[in-house]
């Protein structure tokens, strides 16, 4: 069975249209710049393929240097296109690099034969494959389970491209019915499942990014920028059972910001939020990057420490001075700007929720015992049950009157 390869080629030309039309299109639409830069490439790749093959030998030798330069334009847009996607800068130097190398060769060298030619371009074109899959493998976000057929579509398509091309050319290197031999049937055929299986793994990359964004929306606090309660319970507990397995204790804090519903009533809740946001930026100043902060309150903020009982005392005291440090005045005076701290600790693989039990009633003591303390918990709730339901109780209270959440 054969096949006419200027019809692959147009065929692979059309299909590679329509889709660089779609990505541009939902480019604008979604305003994902990525998407504008796959999808321009593949209209400018497209262009230049279809007029190569059907101008042929027609065009002249400028002309088509030129189109198979426009061709390795492409393909250096669909690297730039992958760094884009992360978040990087073009690299316009290389954009041109593979097009200034296969322009120059040919100049220097008007005798080099139509198989090096090839051999020539299909390198350039793998060397682009290569590095569009260096950076989706970069791109760490993404768990390989994932991430693993954006990584190996390119890499299949360096493969086709260079390993066939250059053994063919190799072996018949002066054959001048090269060009129309197997291995460029089998180009222009994988051409359209490149095309094809491309798009399908950009749709992939920009879904599991906007799941990604919706995840991380549903999981932080928009005023403090912090984790909100069910973020800082999904990820405390992941670092509990992680500390657990090195046989690594964890200890809670539990924050409450005294006064909070004064400073609304006598500054106004946009000065409540600026104390807020004030205060969660003492407290992640004031953590290791391994550690976790949340705000799972409305005046309430937690932090989960893989340390000692001891040593998340000692933390805690540094947020507590820090805070109280920050001295904000306002048109109607001093803020005060003073926080109750509980902690406690527990050994290895013991459960959020009997740590903030524990530092819960610590907070209770410290906010008994005069406020702008630090209470470390003695013991651990004998009764997680019971707190569960105090907690709950509390919730319902806030919930039928709201002008007690902040106290």
């Amino acid at each position: 069975m054969s096949f006419d390869t200027s019809t692959l080629y147009l065929f692979a030309t059309m299909v590679a249209g329509m889709l660089g039309t779609m990505l541009v299109l939902f480019g604008k639409q979604e305003n994902i710049p990525a998407l504008k830069w796959w999808g321009t490439a593949y209209l400018l790749g497209s262009a230049s393929v279809a007029i190569w093959t059907i101008g042929g030998a027609r065009l002249g030798e400028p002309l088509s240097l030129a189109l198979h330069a426009i061709g390795f334009v492409a393909c250096g847009m669909v690297w730039n296109a992958s760094r884009v996607f992360r978040g990087r800068k073009p690299n316009w130097l290389g954009l041109l690099l593979g097009a200034i190398v296969w322009g120059g060769t040919v100049l220097a060298v008007p005798s080099l034969n139509p198989a090096l030619r090839v051999t020539l371009g299909a390198i350039i074109v793998a060397a682009y494959a290569g590095l569009t899959a260096s950076e989706l493998w970069s791109e760490r976000r993404r768990t390989m389970q994932r991430r693993w057929p954006a990584i190996v579509v390119p890499v299949m398509h360096g493969c086709v491209l260079a390993l066939p091309v250059l053994l063919g050319s190799l072996l018949r290197p002066h054959d001048a019915s090269f060009t129309s031999s197997i291995w460029v049937t089998a180009f222009s055929i994988e051409l359209i499942l490149y095309a094809i299986g491309t798009v399908f793994v950009i749709f992939m990359l920009v879904s599991d990014r906007a799941v990604t964004v919706h995840k991380t929306a549903a999981s932080v606090d928009p005023l403090s920028g912090m984790l909100n309660r069910r973020g800082f319970t999904e990820a405390s507990n992941r670092l509990i059972e992680r500390e657990a397995a090195a046989g690594r204790p964890a200890t809670v804090m539990i924050f409450d910001i005294d006064h909070f519903k004064g400073i609304n009533d006598r500054f106004g809740h946009p000065a409540g939020d600026e104390i807020l946001k004030l205060f969660s930026t003492v407290v992640i100043s004031n953590l290791r990057t391994n550690d976790l902060s949340g705000r799972i309150g409305g005046e309430e903020f937690a932090a989960l420490l893989a340390c000692s009982l001891g040593e998340g005392v000692i933390v805690a005291e540094r947020v507590r001075e820090a805070f109280e440090a920050s001295g904000i005045v306002s048109e109607q005076g001093p803020v005060d700007t003073t926080v109750s701290i509980g902690v406690a600790g527990g050994p290895a693989g013991t459960e959020l929720e009997v740590l903030l039990a524990s530092a819960d009633t610590a907070l209770y003591e410290a906010k008994r015992s005069g406020r702008n303390r630090v209470e470390a918990a003695e013991e651990l709730p004998l009764s997680v049950a019971n707190w569960r339901r105090n907690r709950a109780g509390g919730a319902a209270k806030q919930h039928e009157a709201p002008a007690t959440l902040y106290s």
